[in-house]
């Protein structure tokens, strides 16, 4: 059919643009499962240019199921839904085995908890890392499968956030996480 988009098996890296309740996100995929998942950018089209920078071989299709549900459950989590991402698959090209650490631990941290950076530096081997796990936080393609906005700065403060809005950004996501706002 003119116009429809190719099926998923049919391209190396996939990706899908979707709207949620705070503004169109995307998610990138291979054939091992999640390669990025992007939050919004100040418009949708910011958004596309950013997946298309970060992934320009990147073809848009059709969603296969197992990638439908991570998109479906984003959009659930933005609107203050419980989600689960631990089922994710992850498609770690391009990390590197310290990242990859980094962002395992950080997986466990669960929804409305937070742990610091030194805390999962320490999780993960590396005593006195801190900022290590900053960096490698920093470059994390999974946001929130992988809940970097999760980690805070020893002091309790925010620290810092790569993704649009920054430290606002990240303060929203632990909000919806934690209605009461409670930390």
């Amino acid at each position: 059919m003119a116009g429809k988009p190719p099926g998923s098996e049919d391209v190396e890296l996939g990706v899908h643009f979707f709207a949620t309740a705070i503004g169109t996100c995307a998610v990138v995929w291979g054939h091992r499962g999640i390669r990025s998942l992007h939050l919004p950018e100040a418009s949708e089209r910011e958004t596309r240019e950013r997946v298309a920078s970060a992934h320009p071989s990147a073809v848009e299709a059709e969603l296969p199921d197992r990638i439908r549900r991570v998109a479906d459950s984003v959009a659930r989590l933005l609107e203050g839904g419980a989600v689960d991402f631990a089922e994710v698959p992850l498609d770690w090209e391009g990390a590197t085995p310290f990242q990859r650490r980094v962002y395992e631990a950080a997986r466990e941290i669960p929804a409305g908890e937070t742990s610091s950076y030194g805390e999962l530096a320490l999780r993960v081997g590396v005593p006195g890392g801190a900022r290590a796990v900053g960096h490698a936080l920093g470059r994390n393609p999974f946001v929130l499968v992988v809940p970097c906005h999760r980690v805070l700065a020893s002091n309790g403060g925010m620290g810092g956030f790569s993704a649009h809005g920054g430290i606002r950004t990240k303060r929203m996501l632990l909000d919806i996480e934690a209605p009461t706002g409670v930390r």
